[in-house]
C-alpha cells in the first residue's frame, strides 16, 4: 500500500485544524464533526493498493529524469510567486509523464553522490514518490554543486545497445560551486535521442532554506557574513551558460523554465519521435495501483447528508 496525497499533507492538516476550531455545540455534533474531518484527511492521503490486473500499453521509449538535488534547488525564485525550484521540478516531471503515456521513466539524482533512485518503470507513482523525497542536502554534509560525476555516470548509464528511444531531461540551476569548469562530454549525444536541459532559477537569485541535519523537522535560511561582518541572505543564481554547455554536449535543447508550458515544444518533439518509432509493446496484468478513497466515501456521504438535513431544518425552524 502507498499514499499519493491530492494536496500536500501539511496543507490538509492545517485545513482540518481550522475546521475543528469552529467547534459545534453539543458533544454528539462535535464528535460527528471530528469524524467527518478525519475521513476527509484520510481521503486526501489517497491510499492506493497493488492491482495485479492493471492493463497498460508500453512504448519503446525510455525517459530519464536527471535531477540536481543540491541545496540551491531549494531556492525560492520560481515563477511570479517565488516558489521553491524543486517543487516546480516535481510538478513539471509529473506533467511530462502525463504527456508521454506508455513511456518508461527513471530518476537519477545528484548532489555529493550520483544515485539511480528508480530504474525504468511505467509506474508513474514510483517516480513521483522518488521525486517527493528530494528535499536538498543537509547543510552539514553538502559540498557544493559539480557536474563531472553525473555526466560521467550518464555516459555509462545510457544503454548503447538499446533499441528504445532514449530521452533525457537534465534538471538543474547550473550553479557550479564544487568545480571551476565543466569538462566536455560530447559522447553523450551519441546515446541521447531527445529531451532537454531544463534550467530553474533567476539572475536575481533566490534565498535558500535547508535542513542543518538529516532528520530535522524545520529548515533554516542560509546566510553569510560580508566583509563588514554584516549578515547577508545567501542567494542562489541560475547559470545558463553552464546549462547551455551541457545541452550542447547532449545534443538537446536548453529550456529556461519559468512556466510549465515552456516544455510543450520539447514534449511535442518527443511525441513525434514516439510516433515515428511506432512499435508498441502491450503488457497485461502488470503491477499497478488502484485508489481506495471510494471506500471512505461510504461512511462520509451519509454523515454529510445527515449534516445537511439537520442544519437545514434547524435554520428553517428559526
Amino acid at each position: 500500500m502507498i499514499i499519493n496525497p491530492i494536496i500536500p499533507i501539511w496543507l490538509m492538516a492545517i485545513i482540518c485544524i481550522v475546521l475543528l476550531i469552529f467547534k459545534r455545540k453539543g458533544a454528539i455534533h462535535y464528535i460527528r464533526q471530528i469524524i467527518i474531518v478525519i475521513l476527509l484527511f484520510v481521503i486526501n492521503l489517497r491510499f492506493m493498493i497493488p492491482d495485479a490486473e492493471a492493463e497498460t500499453v508500453q512504448r519503446k521509449v525510455d525517459v530519464l529524469f536527471v535531477v540536481d538535488n543540491t541545496i540551491s534547488m531549494q531556492a525560492e525564485d520560481y515563477g511570479n510567486d517565488n516558489g521553491i525550484r524543486m517543487d516546480a521540478v516535481r510538478s513539471d516531471c509529473s506533467y511530462i509523464m502525463e504527456k508521454l503515456p506508455g513511456a518508461s521513466f527513471s530518476v537519477i539524482s545528484f548532489d555529493n553522490n550520483v544515485t539511480t533512485m528508480v530504474p525504468y518503470t511505467i509506474d508513474s507513482i514510483n517516480i513521483l514518490q522518488a521525486l517527493n523525497t528530494l528535499q536538498g542536502q543537509a547543510t552539514l554534509y553538502a559540498t557544493g554543486t559539480g557536474f563531472e560525476d553525473v555526466l560521467k555516470y550518464l555516459e555509462s548509464a545510457l544503454d548503447r545497445e538499446s533499441d528504445n528511444l532514449q530521452i533525457v531531461f537534465f534538471i538543474s540551476d547550473g550553479e557550479l560551486t564544487h568545480e571551476t569548469t565543466i569538462k566536455p562530454h560530447a559522447k553523450l549525444k551519441d546515446f541521447i535521442d531527445g529531451g532537454a536541459v531544463l534550467g530553474y532559477g533567476t539572475e536575481e537569485g533566490g534565498a535558500m532554506h535547508a535542513f542543518a541535519f538529516f532528520g530535522d523537522d524545520e529548515v533554516e535560511e542560509l546566510y553569510y557574513y560580508d566583509d563588514n561582518y554584516d549578515r547577508q541572505t545567501a542567494l542562489s543564481v541560475i547559470d545558463e551558460d553552464n546549462l547551455k554547455s551541457i545541452a550542447s554536449d547532449m545534443g538537446i535543447d536548453y529550456v529556461h523554465m519559468t512556466h510549465q508550458s515552456q516544455i510543450d515544444a520539447t514534449i511535442n518533439k518527443v511525441l513525434k519521435q514516439m510516433e515515428e518509432a511506432g512499435d508498441l509493446v502491450e503488457e497485461d496484468n502488470i503491477s499497478g495501483y488502484k485508489d481506495t478513497f471510494f471506500f471512505i466515501l461510504i461512511p462520509l456521504i451519509p454523515l454529510l447528508i445527515f449534516d445537511f438535513i439537520y442544519y437545514k431544518r434547524k435554520v428553517n425552524f428559526k
